[in-house]
């Protein structure tokens, strides 16, 4: 038989500015509204209260909703990439979700309806 695993799944959106780093200089600044789905895992048997999850997601976007990410201190050096992006929201929302009791156990940063970037957490 099967083995079941079940999550949850937040999408959000927040918009913001950046323009990547390339070896011949930077690229056109440009701004997107990126699409986060995060999935999640409960830390244990209980409900997950969703608007409190949103709720500390939105905490976070808020504070780089219409903000040119390159100007950051986080990107200052980091390319403001896709995938650096991911990763740093990654880092973000990984200590701020544990104490509602669930784990980010997979999440997708998309740039546009064609374009995503994932981090799996696998243990």
């Amino acid at each position: 038989m099967a083995q079941l695993n079940y999550s949850y799944r937040i999408k959000t959106f927040f918009n913001a500015g950046h323009a990547v780093r390339w070896e011949k200089g930077t690229g056109k600044r440009h701004s997107h509204t990126w699409e986060v789905v995060c999935e999640l895992r409960s830390q244990s048997e209980q409900t997950v209260i969703f608007s409190d999850i949103e709720e500390t997601l939105n905490s976070i976007f808020e504070k780089i909703s219409g903000s040119f990410l390159n100007t950051l201190d986080e990107f200052k050096e980091v390319n403001p990439t896709v995938e650096n992006i991911t990763l740093w929201l990654y880092r973000l929302m990984t200590p701020v979700l544990e104490p509602l009791g669930v784990s980010l156990i997979r999440l997708e940063v998309s740039e546009s309806p064609t374009r995503s970037y994932c981090i799996t957490v696998s243990d």
